[in-house]
């Protein structure tokens, strides 16, 4: 089997890291649909992938770590909603066989209350991972390891995208005073007219020209 093959995969809009070997397929939750139990789910967090394991009655259990090591909170059953913090959630179907149902929502559960996460070696993937097959993994982390330029170009991506946000209104407005030119221009397209001001229109020997007893600066027209 050549390298391509065995090269991860980056799931678009769910950010899982395909292992590609066994392959697994992502497919987004539909609305009003609930997954399986035992059900290995994702949601795109801040340029990656945040993993839980689907308890039933509307539960997940999960590793609360969300902020890279930063904010440490345990594993923790909480519903899907919480979950996905208002995110769209997947569901990474196994291409290899998992543990029984029982077997890995006894796992998840064994382990409410543990505070240990380590974003390298001990994160919310590397737990879902050893509640379905019993092994201790992550592919994001060992593609994180593997492929540094890859996560590096991820998290340029992502902080483009905060930065297209955050400068997002200031866009917006120079579009619209770019829109109202041009559609100035085509309301008024008359060569022989040019935009004045009413100020301009005040005798410039006028004592009553103050404060507040001229109207508003609005657009008229007259011939040049």
């Amino acid at each position: 089997m050549n390298d391509e093959r065995k090269f991860p995969a980056l799931e678009p809009g769910s950010n899982y890291v395909n292992p590609q070997v066994p392959r697994r397929m992502v497919r987004q939750l539909a609305a009003g649909e609930l997954p399986a139990c035992g059900a290995h789910l994702v949601t795109p967090w801040l340029g990656f992938a945040h993993h839980g394991i689907y308890a039933g009655e509307g539960k997940v259990v999960h590793y609360g770590a969300l902020m890279y090591d930063i904010i440490r909170k345990p594993v923790e059953e909480v519903t899907l909603q919480q979950f996905s913090g208002g995110r769209p959630v997947f569901i990474v179907e196994h291409g290899e066989q998992c543990d029984p149902v029982e077997t890995a929502i006894c796992r998840a559960r064994s382990r409410l209350g543990e505070k240990r996460y380590r974003l390298l070696s001990n994160n919310c993937e590397h737990f879902v991972e050893w509640c379905l097959h019993g092994v201790h993994r992550s592919y994001q982390a060992e593609t994180a390891l593997a492929y540094p330029r890859m996560v590096g170009e991820r998290i340029e991506r992502f902080v483009f995208a905060v930065l297209r946000r955050l400068f997002g209104a200031t866009s917006a407005r120079l579009r619209e005073e770019k829109n109202d030119r041009q559609q100035y221009q085509v309301d008024h397209g008359r060569e022989d007219l040019a935009p004045i001001s009413v100020r301009d229109l005040v005798r410039p020997g006028d004592t009553k020209r103050r404060t507040g007893e001229v109207p508003a600066p609005v657009k008229t027209y007259r011939r040049p």
